[in-house]
């Protein structure tokens, strides 16, 4: 249906004349009635009674009457929710990240954030595989690398410094390196230098295998 016939339908009636209803608009009282008219014929209905004080809605007519007043509050509701939204913040976000930083890090922070926009709703999506967000998979993404897309808009949040960590019970067996020479007797769980999301680390790993250092166990997940 025109929406033009139906913003003219609505202050036709809501003013209850021609000539107040194309003051409101601009337009001539012989172009809202031509609108008038058409509309009524694309329904099939008669939308108005003529009267000697003004035009009166029919039954039909206060059927589309009611259907406007409604479609009206909700473009009201709506635009001043736009005009606002620099300033509120509501909605559904998706956010994704790897599945460590999300749960260690991200998750335990959450509370604050719904504390200060209790009209916000968070779909958190931990999974080492890249969403696009050009596709609209997400609408934030977290990330420990340099995104490929040139076009996103990117804010730097945190350093991340990496380290290599050991057990007691191990470094009691193996002892305790000194310098990246002396890893070549032990045994590393390296993170794949290749993966999609996570780009911290991924130079040191990269040194540990050019010269020649095993690793026991290469895993995806940060």
């Amino acid at each position: 249906m025109d929406w033009d016939k139906l913003r003219i339908f609505h202050a036709v009636a809501d003013a209850g004349s021609l000539t107040h209803a194309g003051d409101q608009l601009h337009l001539s009282q012989s172009a809202i009635s031509r609108q008038i008219r058409a509309l009524e014929d694309s329904l099939n209905a008669t939308l108005f009674h003529r009267h000697a004080r003004g035009l009166i809605l029919t039954e039909q007519g206060e059927l589309l009457f009611d259907a406007t007043k409604a479609m009206m509050r909700r473009l009201d509701t709506a635009t001043a929710r736009i005009r606002d939204s620099e300033e509120e913040v509501f909605g559904e976000l998706r956010v994704t990240t790897t599945i460590g930083f999300g749960t260690l890090w991200l998750a335990p922070r959450l509370p604050k954030l719904f504390e200060k926009y209790p009209e916000l709703n968070i779909d958190l999506m931990l999974e080492e595989q890249v969403l696009d967000l050009p596709m609209r998979e997400a609408d934030v993404a977290i990330r420990m690398k340099e995104p490929s897309q040139a076009d996103l808009i990117r804010k730097r949040l945190m350093s991340v410094h990496m380290c290599l960590y050991a057990s007691q019970d191990y470094l009691a067996q193996k002892g305790t390196p000194e310098r990246p020479g002396d890893l070549s007797g032990h045994r590393l769980i390296c993170q794949n230098p290749r993966s999609a999301q996570v780009g911290a680390g991924a130079t040191l790993v990269q040194e540990l295998m050019t010269n020649d250092i095993p690793s026991l166990l290469t895993v995806n997940n940060y």
